[in-house]
């Protein structure tokens, strides 16, 4: 046996994950590696017990061909997950056979992780996640744990990549939607307002209204007048000849001079509060201003938060396909000895950076080259961009 490769996925699942770990473990199999899956994210790897004796199947299972090859055609991720950070660990969540070491409020577990990296005998790591679960794969990798990253989030917002699994699933998914949206929202000539995913990044509500998804569409880069949402609503109702209009909003825009708008006030591990409510908003002040611009008469609102439908079920043909290119780009990096990399796709060409990227800044969309902020709208100038459109510019 070569060695023994470990597997997780971590934060919210997409589709495209179960094909990531299929196409790894098959490979590793392929070449003479044991692998390992770390089930639930990092709570795996930080909950298990460094005994023989003990019932680890929660923490972690040995992956073989017969049971990648069964999940590999699912949606979601067959070894579970979770936002677990082990930096942060509040002490309501450290587990019980550690809870003597670690007793303060916030804790950082990482060096009974470290021992328990050891205890299982991975050679290689391979995390697929956003930058919140890639961010402690690069503290691994600092603390000289060989790791090979894969980049995975909707709002296909992590940097030094052009690609992110489950960003296509969450773009075809919002198109298919909206569009069947449209059959109520035209019934009833109304406003069609849509809350899609995005906390920071806009990705997930432009590249939809770039495919005719949406007239109008509201980022997280660009907060937005709601006096100016509602003239070209109702400008774009007028045009339409079954007479309603429709908005995409990402759950992280935000009105001029207003904060982002939240569930709830308890935050995750990660100092996350969860998002929600911005669609909502939108809604109402749009039926409200809608007379003034519609010769006093008001329009009624269509408001749909999509949520978790879009990451739910099957992935499509592009994240069936990506994902098991990076799975065999990592693996390609185990091979040649390689760590501390996170394969990417730049400008259509698969290749791989530092994972230290993954810390270095925000990947957001340029505003100035694809954002119309007069219009609320992408800016439609195609010539020798990437096929996803917004580069990761590494």
């Amino acid at each position: 046996m070569k060695g023994t490769i470990g597997i997780l996925t971590g934060g919210g699942d997409v589709p495209g994950l179960n094909p990531a770990i299929r196409a790894i473990t098959i490979r590793a199999l392929r070449e003479g590696y044991r692998v390992i899956g770390i089930r639930r994210g990092w709570a795996g790897i930080t909950d298990l017990v460094r005994d023989k004796e003990a019932d680890n199947s929660d923490n972690f299972q040995v992956l073989s061909e017969d049971i990648v090859n069964r999940a590999g055609r699912t949606g979601g991720t067959f070894l579970h997950t979770s936002r677990t950070r082990p930096t942060h660990l509040p002490l309501a969540v450290v587990p019980s056979h550690l809870r003597d070491k670690y007793t303060e409020p916030i804790n950082d577990v990482t060096p009974d992780v470290l021992k328990n990296i050891e205890w299982l005998g991975i050679d290689y790591l391979i995390p697929i996640g956003g930058d919140d679960t890639l961010s402690y794969a690069k503290r691994l990798h600092e603390e000289k744990v060989n790791v090979v990253a894969i980049p995975k989030t909707m709002d296909n917002d992590v940097p030094g990549t052009d690609y992110c699994i489950g960003f296509s699933t969450c773009v075809t998914r919002t198109i298919e939607l909206a569009h069947q949206l449209r059959t109520t929202a035209g019934s009833h000539e109304r406003f069609l307002v849509i809350e899609v995913f995005g906390r920071y990044a806009g990705f997930t509500a432009l590249l939809p209204t770039m495919a005719g998804a949406a007239d109008r569409c509201l980022i997280p880069e660009q907060p937005f007048d709601i006096e100016q949402l509602a003239e070209l609503m109702v400008y774009d109702r007028k045009r339409h000849p079954s007479h309603y209009s429709v908005v995409l909003v990402s759950e992280g825009a935000t009105m001029k001079d207003e904060a982002m708008s939240f569930e709830g006030e308890e935050s995750d591990q990660y100092g996350h509060k969860k998002l929600g409510g911005i669609g909502d908003k939108v809604s109402v002040r749009l039926k409200e201003l809608s007379a003034k611009y519609n010769e006093g008469r008001r329009i009624n609102v269509v408001n749909q938060r999509l949520g978790y439908v879009v990451r739910s079920g099957e992935p499509d043909a592009l994240d069936s396909i990506v994902p098991m290119a990076y799975g065999n780009l990592a693996l390609d990096l185990v091979l040649r000895k390689i760590s501390g990399r996170l394969v990417n796709v730049r400008n259509g060409v698969y290749d791989n950076v530092p994972i230290d990227v993954v810390s270095g800044r925000k990947k957001v969309v340029d505003v100035s080259r694809y954002y119309n902020t007069e219009r609320l709208r992408p800016i439609y100038d195609f010539h020798r961009q990437p096929i996803f459109i917004m580069t990761s510019d590494v």
